[in-house]
This record gives C-alpha cells, sequence and structure tokens, in this order.
C-alpha cells in the first residue's frame, strides 16, 4: 500500500483494521473498507463534496449505461498506456467508483485507488466495488507516497498539479475528461436563453499532451434519466422550477455526449 499519514506525511501501515504511522497518527479502516484520510482541519465544510441526492442520481445515470462508451475509451487508454504489472492507479474525484471499478477489472494485476472528498460517494463505492482501494480525501494534498502512482484518471474532478507531478513516477501518466464543446448542449438550451459551447479544459501545468481524443454521441434519455443527469450536473444550481417538470414530462430527449480525453506525461 502507499497511503501516508496527512498529518506528518510519513508512510501509513494497516494493523487490525487501523491505519498508522510511526507518529502514533492512526485512522480506522471503516466496515466497508475505505479509510478517511480528511482531516477535519483540511476540511472547507462539514460535509464536503457532493451530497447523498446528487450520489444517488449519478449512481441511477451511470447504471442505465448512458456513459459507457466514456468507461470503455477510458480502460482502452488505461490498457495501451501502461505496462504490465507495473504501479499503482489512483482515480482522483472517483465518486461512486463507476470509472474506477471498471480500470480495476480490466487490470487486476494492480493496487488500483479512488479518492473522493465526499465520505458519502466513498462510504457507497466501498460497498459496492472490493477490487479498490478507496479512501475520504482532498485532491489538494494527495495522501499517497512520492513516486507511487503509475497512472492517474481524473474526470471532472479539480487538482493541483504539484501533488500530481509528486505523487506520480517518472514514466507516469495522467489522463483527464473534460467537457468538449457540444456536451448536453440540448440540456444547457432549457435553462440558458444563450448557450455557449464548453471552452477547451486548461492544460496541466508542467506535463506534456501526448494526445487528445474526443467521445462523442448522442443520448436518448426519458424522463428520470434527465432529471438525474440534471441532478448531476453544475447546471442543476440554475434550472428553474418550470424546467425540472418539463424534464419530468418528458417521453424522452435527445442530448449529446462529447468528451475530451488528454493524455498528459
Amino acid at each position: 500500500m502507499s497511503y501516508q499519514c496527512p498529518l506528518c506525511f510519513q508512510s501509513l501501515s494497516l494493523h487490525n483494521a487501523v491505519w498508522q504511522c510511526q507518529n502514533r497518527h492512526s485512522f480506522d479502516q471503516a466496515k466497508e473498507g475505505y479509510v478517511n484520510l480528511l482531516p477535519v482541519q483540511h476540511k472547507n465544510s462539514k460535509l464536503p463534496g457532493d451530497n447523498s441526492d446528487m450520489i444517488a442520481a449519478r449512481r441511477l445515470f451511470l447504471d442505465a449505461g448512458f456513459y459507457h462508451p466514456l468507461r470503455k475509451q477510458l480502460v482502452d487508454l488505461a490498457l495501451s498506456y501502461t505496462v504490465k504489472g507495473e504501479g499503482n492507479i489512483l482515480d482522483i474525484g472517483c465518486g461512486e467508483g463507476y470509472y474506477t471499478s471498471a480500470i480495476a477489472d480490466a487490470l487486476p494485476d494492480r493496487d488500483v485507488y479512488g479518492v473522493d472528498i465526499a465520505k458519502i460517494a466513498i462510504k457507497n463505492a466501498s460497498a459496492r466495488y472490493k477490487n479498490v482501494n478507496f479512501c475520504v480525501a482532498s485532491s489538494q494534498r494527495l495522501p499517497f507516497e512520492s513516486q507511487s502512482m503509475a497512472a492517474i484518471l481524473k474526470v471532472y474532478a479539480p487538482c493541483n498539479s504539484t501533488e500530481l507531478h509528486r505523487i506520480l513516477n517518472d514514466k507516469g501518466i495522467v489522463i483527464t475528461v473534460s467537457p468538449a464543446a457540444d456536451h448536453l448542449y440540448q440540456l444547457k438550451g432549457l435553462i440558458y436563453k444563450k448557450v455557449q459551447q464548453h471552452k477547451p479544459e486548461k492544460s496541466l501545468t508542467g506535463f506534456k499532451i501526448l494526445d487528445k481524443i474526443y467521445v462523442s454521441y448522442p443520448m436518448t434519455l426519458t424522463g428520470d434519466h434527465a432529471i438525474a443527469l440534471l441532478q448531476m450536473t453544475p447546471f442543476a444550481w440554475r434550472a428553474s422550477e418550470y424546467v425540472w417538470q418539463q424534464l419530468k414530462n418528458m417521453e424522452q430527449m435527445v442530448c449529446q455526449a462529447d468528451f475530451c480525453l488528454t493524455i498528459y506525461q
């Protein structure tokens, strides 16, 4: 394992369901299998990250398979860009573990980690997916040893480029997913009077781009899935009650999925 103490940065070891460093800082492993490595002094709020309603909506939407083409492309890239049996893999902002578990299934010879600041997301993910090491932590202070990762996955999640440099090994890669120009264009059209295309993601500082891949396809959504999609996006805060009701009453809605995947080294 490659966890390090978030307080003193020493290595953590697991003994009798407790993670402990040489300075006797200790963190209990939950019954679901995850460990909380987010000290209270590093929290910006009482319950940081997505709430339970947002997580439930995302699980409903993802389990229906609408983002399966994106997940497949991520798995293919992980297989293509990493050397068999070498190094750990980390999913930053892993949420309920939809992409993390698929990576772990495809690379059973690796230790795969998922980290998210939302405790409820990690609790649910850890209870469901037993092939991943999940922990609660901030992407700004990653609780992993230096040069311990061969690949890092970042799907929409905020990050700290300095931390990515620190935990990635010399040949390691970072795969990011960001919305391409037309992502969810039709959904945005219900909320905003003037719909603007997504701007390109800013490049990671100190990394070179190896490749960019675009995944784009139409999704046909029922009312329940359209509502779940809206609920898991930042657009939900801008949607009026009329928009929510409009989505609920729709028999189906066609909405564009448009992703940009960037591979960095």
